[in-house]
Protein backbone atom coordinates (compact mmCIF):
# COMPACT_ATOMS: atom_id res chain seq x y z
CA UNK A 1 0.00 0.00 0.00
CA UNK A 2 1.05 3.41 -1.25
CA UNK A 3 1.93 6.10 1.94
CA UNK A 4 -0.17 8.43 2.09
CA UNK A 5 0.90 12.32 0.90
CA UNK A 6 0.71 14.46 3.04
CA UNK A 7 1.14 18.62 2.40
CA UNK A 8 1.48 20.85 5.59
CA UNK A 9 1.30 24.89 4.59
CA UNK A 10 2.66 27.53 6.77
CA UNK A 11 5.22 24.70 8.07
CA UNK A 12 7.37 27.34 9.27
CA UNK A 13 4.75 29.45 11.82
CA UNK A 14 4.24 28.35 15.83
CA UNK A 15 1.19 26.26 14.79
CA UNK A 16 3.07 25.02 11.56
CA UNK A 17 6.25 23.60 13.11
CA UNK A 18 4.22 21.57 16.24
CA UNK A 19 2.30 19.73 13.34
CA UNK A 20 5.84 19.04 11.24
CA UNK A 21 7.41 17.56 14.25
CA UNK A 22 4.53 15.43 15.05
CA UNK A 23 4.22 13.67 11.53
CA UNK A 24 8.15 13.45 10.60
CA UNK A 25 8.98 11.63 14.35
CA UNK A 26 5.57 9.86 14.80
CA UNK A 27 4.26 8.89 11.30
CA UNK A 28 5.95 7.48 7.66
CA UNK A 29 3.87 9.49 5.28
CA UNK A 30 5.54 11.34 2.66
CA UNK A 31 5.46 14.83 3.91
CA UNK A 32 5.82 18.00 1.81
CA UNK A 33 6.65 20.99 3.75
CA UNK A 34 5.65 24.45 2.30
CA UNK A 35 7.70 27.37 3.23
CA UNK A 36 8.50 30.72 1.97
CA UNK A 37 11.89 30.72 3.45
CA UNK A 38 13.31 27.35 4.03
CA UNK A 39 15.57 28.47 6.59
CA UNK A 40 12.97 29.32 9.14
CA UNK A 41 12.24 25.88 9.13
CA UNK A 42 13.96 24.51 12.44
CA UNK A 43 12.51 20.63 12.69
CA UNK A 44 15.12 18.29 11.96
CA UNK A 45 14.04 17.35 7.86
CA UNK A 46 16.66 14.90 7.57
CA UNK A 47 14.67 12.64 10.41
CA UNK A 48 13.91 10.04 8.04
CA UNK A 49 13.34 9.45 4.68
CA UNK A 50 9.88 10.80 2.99
CA UNK A 51 10.36 14.31 3.71
CA UNK A 52 10.17 17.46 0.79
CA UNK A 53 10.40 21.03 1.49
CA UNK A 54 8.72 22.98 -0.77
CA UNK A 55 9.75 26.45 -1.29
CA UNK A 56 7.33 28.70 -2.51
CA UNK A 57 4.13 31.17 -0.18
CA UNK A 58 0.16 30.79 -1.16
CA UNK A 59 1.03 34.13 -3.61
CA UNK A 60 2.60 31.31 -6.51
CA UNK A 61 0.33 27.79 -5.71
CA UNK A 62 -0.33 27.20 -9.13
CA UNK A 63 3.15 26.29 -9.76
CA UNK A 64 2.51 23.23 -7.22
CA UNK A 65 -0.98 22.01 -9.47
CA UNK A 66 0.87 19.13 -10.29
CA UNK A 67 1.71 18.14 -6.91
CA UNK A 68 -1.60 18.93 -5.49
CA UNK A 69 -3.11 16.52 -7.63
CA UNK A 70 -1.33 13.59 -5.95
CA UNK A 71 -2.21 14.67 -2.08
CA UNK A 72 -4.28 12.83 0.17
CA UNK A 73 -4.20 15.05 3.11
CA UNK A 74 -3.43 18.58 3.51
CA UNK A 75 -3.12 20.43 6.49
CA UNK A 76 -3.60 24.31 6.03
CA UNK A 77 -2.42 26.27 8.50
CA UNK A 78 -0.79 28.71 6.09
CA UNK A 79 -2.27 32.78 6.92
CA UNK A 80 -1.48 36.22 6.42
CA UNK A 81 -1.96 37.92 9.76
CA UNK A 82 -2.19 41.51 7.96
CA UNK A 83 -0.90 44.06 5.33
CA UNK A 84 -1.57 44.62 2.39
CA UNK A 85 -3.14 41.03 0.14
CA UNK A 86 -4.50 39.28 3.26
CA UNK A 87 -8.03 38.91 1.48
CA UNK A 88 -5.93 37.47 -1.00
CA UNK A 89 -3.70 34.83 0.58
CA UNK A 90 -6.64 34.10 3.23
CA UNK A 91 -9.56 33.57 0.57
CA UNK A 92 -8.50 33.17 -2.95
CA UNK A 93 -4.87 31.44 -2.90
CA UNK A 94 -6.57 29.26 0.18
CA UNK A 95 -9.66 28.34 -1.71
CA UNK A 96 -7.01 28.29 -5.20
CA UNK A 97 -5.29 25.62 -3.48
CA UNK A 98 -8.25 23.45 -2.49
CA UNK A 99 -9.75 23.46 -5.94
CA UNK A 100 -6.19 22.33 -7.34
CA UNK A 101 -6.90 19.27 -5.20
CA UNK A 102 -8.30 16.33 -6.90
CA UNK A 103 -11.39 15.71 -4.62
CA UNK A 104 -11.04 11.58 -5.71
CA UNK A 105 -8.01 11.77 -4.55
CA UNK A 106 -7.31 13.62 -1.58
CA UNK A 107 -9.21 11.72 1.07
CA UNK A 108 -9.24 15.15 4.09
CA UNK A 109 -8.12 18.69 3.61
CA UNK A 110 -7.48 20.04 7.55
CA UNK A 111 -8.21 23.63 7.24
CA UNK A 112 -7.55 26.27 10.13
CA UNK A 113 -10.00 29.15 10.95
CA UNK A 114 -10.01 30.67 13.96
CA UNK A 115 -12.21 30.81 16.90
CA UNK A 116 -12.81 34.20 16.29
CA UNK A 117 -15.41 34.29 13.88
CA UNK A 118 -17.45 32.07 16.03
CA UNK A 119 -20.37 32.70 18.71
CA UNK A 120 -21.08 30.72 21.55
CA UNK A 121 -23.14 27.97 19.98
CA UNK A 122 -20.00 27.68 17.46
CA UNK A 123 -21.52 29.67 14.53
CA UNK A 124 -20.94 32.27 12.68
CA UNK A 125 -20.64 35.05 14.16
CA UNK A 126 -21.64 38.30 12.21
CA UNK A 127 -20.10 40.78 13.94
CA UNK A 128 -16.82 38.92 12.95
CA UNK A 129 -17.53 39.48 8.97
CA UNK A 130 -18.82 43.39 9.62
CA UNK A 131 -16.16 44.83 11.88
CA UNK A 132 -13.77 42.05 12.91
CA UNK A 133 -10.11 42.88 11.88
CA UNK A 134 -9.01 42.16 8.41
CA UNK A 135 -7.37 39.16 9.31
CA UNK A 136 -11.10 37.96 11.20
CA UNK A 137 -12.99 39.32 8.76
CA UNK A 138 -10.75 37.23 5.39
CA UNK A 139 -11.67 33.89 7.91
CA UNK A 140 -15.11 34.33 8.01
CA UNK A 141 -15.43 35.26 4.10
CA UNK A 142 -13.48 32.38 3.27
CA UNK A 143 -15.48 30.18 5.87
CA UNK A 144 -18.81 30.82 3.96
CA UNK A 145 -17.09 30.30 0.70
CA UNK A 146 -15.84 26.48 1.60
CA UNK A 147 -19.03 25.24 1.18
CA UNK A 148 -18.88 26.05 -2.78
CA UNK A 149 -15.66 23.99 -3.19
CA UNK A 150 -16.12 20.48 -4.86
CA UNK A 151 -13.96 19.03 -2.15
CA UNK A 152 -16.03 20.55 0.52
CA UNK A 153 -17.46 17.60 1.66
CA UNK A 154 -14.04 16.51 3.01
CA UNK A 155 -13.06 19.39 4.56
CA UNK A 156 -12.96 19.40 8.14
CA UNK A 157 -12.18 22.63 9.56
CA UNK A 158 -10.16 23.66 13.29
CA UNK A 159 -10.89 26.77 14.64
CA UNK A 160 -8.03 27.15 17.22
CA UNK A 161 -8.77 29.69 20.75
CA UNK A 162 -5.82 31.07 22.35
CA UNK A 163 -2.87 29.43 20.78
CA UNK A 164 0.20 29.52 23.05
CA UNK A 165 3.65 27.68 21.77
CA UNK A 166 7.61 28.07 20.88
CA UNK A 167 10.58 27.38 22.40
CA UNK A 168 13.83 27.66 21.24
CA UNK A 169 13.65 25.47 18.18
CA UNK A 170 10.01 27.17 17.21
CA UNK A 171 9.05 30.45 16.74
CA UNK A 172 6.33 31.97 19.74
CA UNK A 173 3.21 32.74 19.84
CA UNK A 174 1.89 36.08 19.61
CA UNK A 175 0.44 34.87 23.22
CA UNK A 176 3.01 33.00 24.59
CA UNK A 177 5.64 35.82 24.35
CA UNK A 178 3.85 38.20 26.38
CA UNK A 179 3.61 35.67 29.17
CA UNK A 180 6.34 36.71 31.35
CA UNK A 181 5.88 40.13 30.89
CA UNK A 182 2.54 39.65 32.43
CA UNK A 183 3.81 38.08 35.71
CA UNK A 184 5.63 41.37 36.26
CA UNK A 185 2.52 43.11 36.65
CA UNK A 186 0.96 40.43 39.61
CA UNK A 187 1.28 42.73 42.07
CA UNK A 188 -1.75 44.88 40.86
CA UNK A 189 -3.74 42.56 38.41
CA UNK A 190 -4.10 39.84 41.88
CA UNK A 191 -5.99 42.66 43.21
CA UNK A 192 -8.57 43.38 40.37
CA UNK A 193 -11.44 40.85 39.41
CA UNK A 194 -12.73 40.76 35.59
CA UNK A 195 -16.01 39.37 34.29
CA UNK A 196 -14.63 37.72 31.50
CA UNK A 197 -13.55 33.87 30.35
CA UNK A 198 -11.57 32.19 27.44
CA UNK A 199 -10.11 28.87 26.22
CA UNK A 200 -6.50 28.22 24.96
CA UNK A 201 -4.51 25.66 23.17
CA UNK A 202 -0.82 24.86 23.04
CA UNK A 203 0.43 24.51 19.68
CA UNK A 204 1.52 20.79 20.79
CA UNK A 205 -1.92 19.81 21.87
CA UNK A 206 -3.22 20.98 18.16
CA UNK A 207 -0.35 18.93 16.53
CA UNK A 208 -1.80 15.86 18.39
CA UNK A 209 -5.56 16.23 17.33
CA UNK A 210 -4.60 17.21 13.86
CA UNK A 211 -2.45 14.13 14.35
CA UNK A 212 -5.45 11.95 15.33
CA UNK A 213 -7.76 13.88 12.80
CA UNK A 214 -5.59 12.13 9.81
CA UNK A 215 -5.36 9.26 11.31
CA UNK A 216 -9.36 8.55 12.29
CA UNK A 217 -10.91 11.26 9.62
CA UNK A 218 -14.53 12.17 10.74
CA UNK A 219 -17.08 9.72 8.47
CA UNK A 220 -20.11 10.79 6.79
CA UNK A 221 -22.45 12.30 9.42
CA UNK A 222 -19.72 12.84 11.86
CA UNK A 223 -18.88 17.05 12.63
CA UNK A 224 -16.60 18.22 10.95
CA UNK A 225 -15.80 21.45 12.40
CA UNK A 226 -13.57 21.59 15.85
CA UNK A 227 -12.90 24.36 18.34
CA UNK A 228 -9.75 23.51 19.51
CA UNK A 229 -9.20 24.82 23.23
CA UNK A 230 -8.86 23.68 26.57
CA UNK A 231 -11.71 23.93 29.81
CA UNK A 232 -13.15 27.40 29.91
CA UNK A 233 -11.09 29.42 32.39
CA UNK A 234 -12.78 32.39 33.86
CA UNK A 235 -10.01 35.97 34.16
CA UNK A 236 -10.66 35.64 37.87
CA UNK A 237 -9.75 31.67 37.90
CA UNK A 238 -6.63 32.58 35.79
CA UNK A 239 -5.41 35.17 38.07
CA UNK A 240 -5.95 33.19 41.22
CA UNK A 241 -3.95 30.43 39.51
CA UNK A 242 -1.09 32.20 38.02
CA UNK A 243 -0.59 33.84 42.03
CA UNK A 244 -0.87 30.45 43.65
CA UNK A 245 2.14 29.37 41.22
CA UNK A 246 3.95 32.58 42.13
CA UNK A 247 2.98 32.54 46.04
CA UNK A 248 1.34 35.86 45.91
CA UNK A 249 -1.44 36.18 48.62
CA UNK A 250 -4.42 38.18 47.38
CA UNK A 251 -5.70 40.00 49.88
CA UNK A 252 -8.98 41.96 48.59
CA UNK A 253 -10.10 41.95 45.07
CA UNK A 254 -11.90 45.24 43.13
CA UNK A 255 -13.84 44.49 40.45
CA UNK A 256 -13.48 45.97 36.95
CA UNK A 257 -16.86 46.84 36.06
CA UNK A 258 -17.95 47.76 31.98
CA UNK A 259 -19.40 50.94 33.27
CA UNK A 260 -15.85 52.09 34.86
CA UNK A 261 -13.77 50.87 31.40
CA UNK A 262 -16.24 53.27 29.56
CA UNK A 263 -15.77 56.36 31.81
CA UNK A 264 -12.08 55.79 31.37
CA UNK A 265 -12.13 55.67 27.67
CA UNK A 266 -14.10 59.00 27.64
CA UNK A 267 -12.39 60.36 29.96
CA UNK A 268 -8.38 59.67 28.52
CA UNK A 269 -10.30 60.13 24.83
CA UNK A 270 -9.09 56.82 24.00
CA UNK A 271 -9.87 55.55 20.41
CA UNK A 272 -10.97 52.38 19.72
CA UNK A 273 -11.56 49.96 16.65
CA UNK A 274 -15.21 48.80 15.87
CA UNK A 275 -13.77 45.06 16.84
CA UNK A 276 -12.36 46.10 20.31
CA UNK A 277 -14.89 47.59 21.67
CA UNK A 278 -17.12 44.81 20.43
CA UNK A 279 -14.77 42.48 22.35
CA UNK A 280 -14.86 44.70 25.45
CA UNK A 281 -18.62 44.34 25.69
CA UNK A 282 -18.45 40.75 24.79
CA UNK A 283 -15.96 39.56 27.13
CA UNK A 284 -16.84 35.72 27.52
CA UNK A 285 -14.95 34.18 24.43
CA UNK A 286 -15.97 30.48 24.76
CA UNK A 287 -17.37 27.91 22.57
CA UNK A 288 -19.83 25.22 23.18
CA UNK A 289 -17.70 21.58 23.19
CA UNK A 290 -14.12 22.85 22.63
CA UNK A 291 -11.66 19.69 21.68
CA UNK A 292 -8.17 19.34 22.83
CA UNK A 293 -6.51 16.14 23.17
CA UNK A 294 -8.79 14.22 26.18
CA UNK A 295 -11.28 14.50 23.87
CA UNK A 296 -10.00 11.63 22.02
CA UNK A 297 -8.65 9.84 24.85
CA UNK A 298 -4.92 11.44 23.94
CA UNK A 299 -2.72 13.08 26.61
CA UNK A 300 -2.80 16.67 27.23
CA UNK A 301 0.77 18.64 27.26
CA UNK A 302 -0.45 21.48 28.64
CA UNK A 303 -4.14 21.92 30.31
CA UNK A 304 -3.91 24.54 32.50
CA UNK A 305 -2.38 27.72 34.03
CA UNK A 306 0.03 26.08 36.14
CA UNK A 307 1.18 24.54 33.16
CA UNK A 308 1.39 27.67 30.60
CA UNK A 309 3.40 28.95 33.07
CA UNK A 310 6.06 25.91 33.66
CA UNK A 311 6.22 26.02 29.87
CA UNK A 312 6.56 29.26 29.51
CA UNK A 313 9.60 29.10 32.08
CA UNK A 314 8.21 31.29 34.50
CA UNK A 315 9.54 30.10 37.82
CA UNK A 316 7.36 29.36 40.80
CA UNK A 317 7.20 31.29 44.01
CA UNK A 318 7.69 30.38 47.58
CA UNK A 319 4.15 29.28 48.77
Amino acid sequence: MDKKRVLVTGASGCIGHYISEALITATNYELYLLVRNPQKLQVDTQFRPGITVLQGDMQTIHQFADLLQTIDIAVLTATSWGGEGIFDINVSKTLELMNLLNPDKCQQVIYFSTASVLNHQNQPLKEAGEIGTDYISSKYDCLHKLEKLAIYPKITTVFPTLVLGGDNTKPYSHLTSGIPEVTKYINIIRFLQADGSFHFIHGRDIATVVKHLIESPPQNGEPRRFVLGQSRLTVNQAIEEVCNYLGKKIYFRIPLSLSLANVIIALFNIQMAAWDRFCMNYRHFTYAQAVNPSSFGLPNYCATMTDVLKISGVKAGQK
